[in-house]
């Protein structure tokens, strides 16, 4: 499976406008593309503006797939007016333990 995590640090006073456009982006990527099977988005503490993403996909093409999405259009869009920076860190999911809860 392919794993990616994004580091994300929002201009300040755009939180709430980031958190709007990426809540519907991963909303619609789990819901409407087959490939995604995960799309986490995380608070980092003690600072409000720094945020960090899990996502997995079956593959590197559902990957692709997400990429081409409408809604990952409409995201990027956003993204150019809300991010000050953004580091993607792409890899394979090789473990993976949840309780119940979590899923």
């Amino acid at each position: 499976m392919f794993s990616l995590v994004v580091q994300m640090e929002v201009r300040p006073g755009r939180r709430e406008q980031f958190l709007a456009g990426m809540s519907a982006n991963a909303e619609a990527s789990v819901r409407d593309e087959p490939g995604c099977l995960r799309f986490d988005v995380c608070s980092v503490a003690d600072d409000p503006d720094r945020f960090v993403l899990y996502e997995l996909y079956t593959d590197a093409e559902a990957f692709a797939a997400h990429k081409a999405s409408p809604h990952f259009a409409r995201w990027r869009a956003i993204a150019e007016q809300v991010l000050a920076g953004q580091v993607n860190t792409p890899g394979e999911l090789l473990v993976t333990h949840a309780s119940e809860e979590s899923a």
